[in-house]
């Protein structure tokens, strides 16, 4: 199963005019003209087209901070009103040299002596990445120059060319998606290999993106790129090919959830912690980022930094608001459940629960290293309590620099297949209860809750979305894609494409404090371990955090005063606002003083 990985070193250049970053010949030697021979050769250019495009475990685990589900110490620029342009900086060399990666294996490929399928499945692969590359594009900056070949460095219409209308761009993404689906292989070779981009991946990342779409024309009445209304409306024609891409993956028999009953309280943690995830989850994952120690291919200072993050010194934690959408193990809503959920203390809270929430944050029990003592949420660098735990290893020792782990990251998975399909369908209308029993029931079922038919709609989660929301099918959904896939970077692109952007800015709360300077017992094993202090000051066995919002740069407090919920950032969260021009981000003004012709998102 473990994959041998040649990488292909693509030296990110640091100039940023358009002319070099899209013409500079790239100076690996795997990149001329007679390189591409035969299938081998193709094979070895896309394998580091793979290690190129696959997240890391990094970024791919600590991409939904800075949502509305979870922070970290520290404010963001792009919140306030200070960001412009002029602080933009991402559209130099470095942000394109993968474009012209995969349009230069695209003009080139067809010169290997390889069978006609077999160049129709690389064809399929590179269409795969250069569809994954315009993906981010588009929903970084909207309009983008559209470019499916190498740049002329001769051509001026090439070098100096406006930005292609966000609509036809998302044409071309479907076409070069659509041509990977219909030709790329589903031998073993290609779909035993968890890296490998095969027929199933190209469906998968289909339906991510037609779900994006479909969604965002449907929330979005305007062109973020123009600030008009859409030229067209192909709304549902997305929604319905998201449809379609997940039915055929469904229907293939290929994948399924993994779920063994007994093993319900632990299986989702264990799928992000697995060293042979692609092994033990192979029916589960789609495609992933394998790592092997025998290899010595290993996520090394990815996982430490991220460890590290999570457990001494980042100040990360989900908010109080998300944590509240997990359901009860019965089914129903814990807000419902608990009329008084506003003044309910941390153990109390955690019972009872979606088998999820403790394997995503410390509960009451939580321990490492196979047992000991239960640990607590670290109020010092958790300052909301509500501390991560998925993808951190129960072995503490593993924290160390020199502790290597070959944690593999599944960058897709079949959950989130059924999630797009109930998604797609709720959107149009169409989420039977045939439809939820197929998606929704068994992501539930496999994390200990009750699955109920949603008839109407959960008042919390209505306010949650601002009050824009009222289906009962859409809601649910979204408040089990939420649950499922926290902590997996799909938080800022599910919030765009709802118009939800508010939600980014807003008050960051935390567990609820009963009195101030009283001791707290957070993991239910009858001795304190922790104290909120007017003032910081060391308390002897206590980890403390300190609520005047005098004494530090975050201004935590509580919302009673001396008792009530934290809230946590006030002095970062009080100057933060959001607009609707920022669903985009600008073209930086770097960028328009090299090419005029781009232009500018409104607003910016």
């Amino acid at each position: 199963m473990k994959k041998y990985f040649v990488i292909l070193a693509i030296t990110a250049l640091s100039l940023s005019s358009c002319e070099k970053f899209l013409t500079r010949e790239n100076p690996n030697k795997i990149e001329s003209e007679s390189y591409f021979t035969n299938e081998g050769s193709l094979k070895l250019y896309t394998n580091g087209l793979g290690r190129s495009f696959a997240t890391l475990i990094l970024d791919y685990s600590t991409g939904d901070i800075g949502t509305d589900i979870m922070f970290q110490e520290g404010t963001n620029l792009y919140f306030t009103p200070s960001y412009t342009a002029e602080s933009a900086s991402n559209w130099r060399t470095s942000h394109w040299s993968k474009l012209r990666s995969v349009n230069f294996f695209l003009d080139n490929m067809r010169k290997a002596d390889a069978d006609a399928e077999i160049l129709d499945h690389y064809e399929g692969v590179g269409r795969f990445y250069r569809a994954m590359f315009y993906m981010d594009k588009v929903q970084t900056f909207g309009a983008v120059p559209w470019y499916d070949h190498l740049v002329d460095p001769q051509d001026p219409d090439d070098i100096y060319a406006p930005r292609t209308n966000r609509e036809e761009v998302c044409r071309h993404i479907l076409e070069d998606l659509d041509y990977a689906c219909g030709h790329c292989l589903t031998d073993k070779q290609f779909v035993d290999r968890a890296g490998y981009i095969n027929k199933y991946v190209a469906l998968a990342l289909k339906s991510r993106f037609c779900l994006f779409e479909g969604t965002y024309r449907t929330y979005h009445s305007v062109d973020p790129s123009t600030g008009e209304p859409w030229k067209s409306d192909e709304a549902e024609n997305y929604l319905r090919e998201c449809c379609s891409a997940c039915e055929e993956l469904m229907s293939s028999g290929v994948f399924s959830l993994t779920d063994v009953p007994a093993r319900r309280k632990t299986q989702y943690h264990d799928l992000f912690t697995c060293e042979d995830a692609c092994s033990e989850y192979i029916n589960e994952i789609i495609w992933a980022r394998d790592y092997d120690l025998a290899l010595n291919v290993t996520n090394n200072y990815d996982k430490n930094y991220f460890t590290k993050r999570f457990t001494s010194g980042a100040g990360c934690g989900f908010t109080r608001q998300f944590i509240n959408t997990y359901l009860c193990t019965d089914g129903t809503p814990f807000t419902t459940k608990n009329p008084s959920h506003e003044t309910l203390d941390f153990i109390k809270e955690c019972k009872d629960r979606d088998y999820r929430l403790a394997q995503t944050i410390r509960t009451p029990g939580y321990t490492r290293n196979g047992g000991g003592s239960p640990l607590a949420p670290d109020l010092t660098f958790s300052l909301s309590g509500y501390q991560p735990v998925k993808w951190t290893l129960d072995d503490a020792s593993t924290d160390s620099n020199q502790a290597a782990t070959a944690t593999d990251v599944p960058l897709i998975r079949y959950a989130e297949i059924l999630l797009n399909y109930a998604e797609a369908k709720a959107v149009l209308g169409e989420c039977t209860e045939d439809v939820w029993n197929k998606t929704i029931k068994p992501l539930r079922e496999r994390s200990g809750v009750r699955s109920i038919y949603p008839l109407s709609a959960d008042p919390y989660l209505v306010a949650y979305f601002q009050n824009r929301v009222n289906d009962a099918k859409v809601l649910e959904v979204r408040r089990e894609r939420g649950v499922e896939l926290a902590m997996e970077s799909f938080r800022y692109q599910d919030l765009m494409r709802w118009h939800q952007g508010e939600l980014l800015v807003r008050e960051r709360q935390g567990i609820y404090i009963p009195a101030i300077e009283t001791p707290l017992d957070l993991n239910d094993d009858g001795v304190a371990e922790s104290i909120v202090s007017a003032v910081f000051t060391e308390k002897t066995g206590f980890k403390v955090l300190a609520i005047d919002a005098a004494s530090g740069d975050l201004g935590n407090k509580l919302s009673e005063g001396t008792h009530g919920i934290i809230l946590t950032g006030t002095k970062v969260t009080d100057t933060w606002s959001w607009q609707d021009y920022k669903y985009v981000r600008p073209v930086p003004a770097e960028a328009l003083l090299e090419n005029k012709n781009l232009g500018q998102n409104p607003g910016w």
